[in-house]
């Protein structure tokens, strides 16, 4: 097995192991949603007079986990909402 193999293997298997975490509580459920962000960052550009230096992408497209962990928020949202009764505006 080569390295991109390996590499390939432990981010399939830590993207299907955040797809399988149940949120059981609500405490658990706040915590996730106040540590996972609700939207993606913007990219930055850094300019010195017209020319640009730097340009920053989106960090959500350097995350290999973006999307299971905006899934993981969702669902940590809808937990609240739905057996806790809870006011989301807090986490919006």
């Amino acid at each position: 097995m080569n390295n991109f193999s390996i590499t390939f293997s432990l981010l399939h298997f830590l993207q299907q192991r955040i797809e399988s975490v149940e949120i059981s509580s609500p405490g658990m459920a706040r915590w996730l949603c106040r540590m996972i962000p609700n939207q993606c960052p913007f990219e930055r550009k850094i300019k010195i007079g017209n020319y640009t230096i730097v340009s920053i992408p989106p960090l959500c497209k350097l995350n290999p986990f973006y999307d299971q962990l905006i899934a993981l928020r969702f669902r940590s949202l809808v937990y609240l909402a739905e057996k806790c009764n809870e006011d989301l505006t807090f986490y919006c």
